[in-house]
């Protein structure tokens, strides 16, 4: 990559629509990533972030990683470690600046950088799974299109800062401004379901699972076990349409949407998986949920229940010792804290059980190292974690591709914010 200076301008917001709007032009268009707090309060999620146009992409599928420059579409085959090629890319990216030029937030995220999502079966890339990817599926098929990693190294940004009202439009400093939509009503695709949710259990098979998994639990196999369920449906129309009206409802501050050549993302996550800023590590595992009600007093009820519940802070602790050994892998001896334990965390549609873990990152690690390391998150697999996601191999009928993966970034300044997907 040639050496270029950056530019960091600030936008006055309030003449202009939200990202969602100028977004919306660019959902349809490959590569295409917003990461988006949904207009939540909660968790200091103070930037959204609109990515597209990537000059490389990486996609990893059934252990075979393809490296793509977009400006000449030149490929580059390879087998080995996916998340190792775009730490490459990435620190050539960086090794290309020469400045960041522009008043900005010391807080500001990203600006450039890799973004994209990783799977959950990517996970096999790193652990020793008994069940080979293509076999998966009881059929031996492999039914999904979306790859198993796809990120990219996005040279630009926007990216909003809802408490300041400003936009940072972050580019190399011989690229045109972004185009920002002036204020206007955005025209709403439509979408719908053309058949109904269909899950990949019948009764008798999924309660046949449980009691499989209560076997396992009685013999010591394992603790926990995330048991999931796959439902699908055919539709027509827009997804961004479908990911507007999911967002509206759920509000969920670490939700995504990314368009990829073969399949669309639609992410309405409540939760981190892992944070790094200034060398500081975060993670914060969600174990326990309760309905809202639109009554106060059922909702408050629902919320105490959580917050009492035995059964959700045994679930919830035993992530906590698994993900504070994930990344005391990574962190300097003794930095590992957990300054909030068993908190509630209340959404649009659900209250949760939460935890923080924090941690110091290590001089001799990086965040791409401690993301590999510690995937996929144990909040969707249970504990131990291997065993416990050979027995989800051995039970769920179906791969959960990108399901209980990640969405999220790593930025120039080796910042990185990842979620569940």
């Amino acid at each position: 990559m040639q050496k270029t200076r950056y530019i960091i301008q600030a936008i006055d917001a309030n003449q202009y629509s939200d990202l969602l709007v100028t977004f919306a032009e660019f959902s349809k268009r490959p590569w295409s990533l917003l990461i988006d707090s949904a207009g939540s309060g909660k968790l200091s999620n103070q930037y959204d972030i609109m990515l597209h146009s990537p000059v490389f992409t990486v996609t990893c599928k059934n252990k075979k990683t393809v490296v793509t420059n977009t400006q000449t579409n030149i490929k580059k085959l390879s087998f080995d470690d996916p998340v190792e090629e775009a730490r490459k890319l990435h620190a050539a990216l960086k090794n290309s600046v020469i400045s960041i030029d522009g008043a900005y937030p010391d807080n500001i995220p990203f600006i450039a950088g890799v973004a994209g999502i990783l799977g959950y079966d990517l996970g096999r890339s790193f652990e020793d799974l008994p069940t080979p990817y293509t076999l998966c599926n009881k059929d031996g098929k492999d039914e999904y299109e979306c790859p198993d990693m796809a990120v990219g190294i996005y040279q630009r940004s926007l990216i909003l800062d809802k408490v300041n009202g400003v936009i940072y439009d972050c580019r190399p400093e011989d690229q045109a401004p972004a185009a920002l939509n002036e204020k206007a009503e955005p025209e709403i695709p439509s979408f719908e379901l053309t058949t109904p949710w269909r899950s990949n259990f019948s009764k008798p098979d999924y309660i046949k699972g449980l009691n499989k998994i209560h076997h396992y639990l009685t013999a010591g196999d394992c603790y926990q076990v995330n048991f999931a369920q796959r439902f699908s449906a055919q539709y027509q129309g827009s997804e961004w349409h479908a990911y507007l009206k999911l967002r509206e409802a759920n509000k969920a501050p670490f939700s995504a949407f990314m368009c990829l050549p073969e399949s669309s993302i639609l992410s309405i996550s409540p939760e981190r998986f892992l944070s790094v800023r200034n060398k500081n590590v975060q993670t914060k595992p969600i174990k326990g949920t309760r309905p809202r009600s639109s009554d106060p007093i059922i909702d408050e009820k629902n919320a105490q229940a959580l917050l009492n519940s035995t059964k959700d802070r045994a679930e919830n602790l035993m992530i906590v010792d698994l993900l504070r050994n994930d990344i005391s892998k990574h962190c300097s001896p003794h930095s590992v804290t957990v300054p909030k334990s068993f908190e509630l965390e209340s959404y649009a549609a659900v209250h949760h059980m939460v935890t923080t873990i924090e941690g110091k990152l290590d001089e001799e690690s990086d965040p791409f190292t401690l993301l590999r390391d510690a995937f996929p998150g144990g909040s969707i697999t249970g504990a131990p974690k291997i065993r416990a996601m050979q027995i989800i191999d051995e039970l769920e009928p179906n791969a959960r591709n990108v399901y209980c993966g990640s969405v999220g970034y790593i930025g120039l300044q080796d910042d990185m914010d990842t979620s569940i997907c």
